[in-house]
């Protein structure tokens, strides 16, 4: 039978002194071989699998990044391999970017290894850490507690109907402003806990409900507890200024790797 033409796919390139064992590695992408672990210098360990080009291909990827259901499906799979090698004891795992591929595994193995300081860097930056992120958005029935009064408000005279309404916006605004400052005031405490953080910019969003805060917190393994302890506590305080804080993870280092995935596609 003729060859199936092949790429490499990349998932995770992992710092251990030994191999690290795939044996009960997840599956990983569809239509891809398993996971399989390659030396790289300086006790690097780069997983990556073969993958067919008539689904990865450039040009038969393309179309497929506009089903959002195929692109969820690939990056849980994605996901799941990283995670599984994060879990292994005394290993940093750096997650390399989704669909990061390379035309055969010597390439692979040249330009990662290639970038081996960068890498290393980063390793020593997210060793003994895990990522956990934060989400604190406005509670809603506090909005629409809000609207109802304003439509309330449209059975009295017009002079009364307007001081309600500019009373509403005043209520509106205070309460914003109360939650903006909890949600900064949570951010500046858990940062205090982690090794770094990140934070999106708010982003407005007409009509929605956006979050007041997007971040994430890179958390050293020993201070897990205090991070968990230290976001409930945060919980509470933005829930008192009408807002909502989600905690998520432990997940590997995503948002504190930079760009260390190879060039060629």
């Amino acid at each position: 039978m003729p060859e199936i033409p092949t790429a490499v796919y990349a998932y995770c390139i992992v710092s251990s002194a030994r191999r690290p064992p795939v044996a009960r590695a997840p599956a990983g992408l569809r239509g891809g071989s398993r996971p399989e672990a390659y030396s790289l210098p300086g006790s690097l360990w780069l997983i990556a699998a073969e993958v067919p080009l008539a689904m990865y291909a450039p040009e038969n990827l393309e179309p497929r990044l506009r089903d959002l259901d195929w692109v969820s499906e690939a990056a849980v799979a994605h996901e799941k391999v990283v995670e599984h090698f994060s879990r292994m004891r005394g290993a940093a795992v750096v997650p390399m970017k989704l669909f990061t591929m390379f035309s055969s595994l010597p390439r692979a193995i040249d330009e990662t290894g290639q970038g081996r300081r960068a890498i290393e860097r980063v390793v020593r930056r997210v060793a003994g850490c895990e990522e956990w992120g934060v989400r604190i958005v406005r509670k809603p029935a506090a909005v629409s507690r809000r609207s109802g009064r304003a439509e309330g408000s449209g059975r009295r005279t017009g002079a009364a109907f307007l001081a309600a309404r500019k009373e509403a916006r005043d209520a509106a605004a205070t309460a914003r402003f109360a939650s903006l400052q909890a949600a900064d005031e949570a951010f500046d405490r858990l940062r205090r806990q982690a090794r770094d953080a990140y934070r999106r910019d708010r982003r407005p969003e007409p009509g929605t409900n956006p979050p007041i805060l997007e971040a994430a917190f890179l958390v050293p393994t020993g201070k897990r507890e205090r991070f968990k302890t230290e976001a409930r506590r945060q919980a509470r305080a933005v829930a008192k200024a009408g807002a909502e804080l989600a905690l998520t993870g432990p997940w590997p280092a995503y948002n504190f790797v930079g760009r260390v995935d190879g060039g060629e596609r």
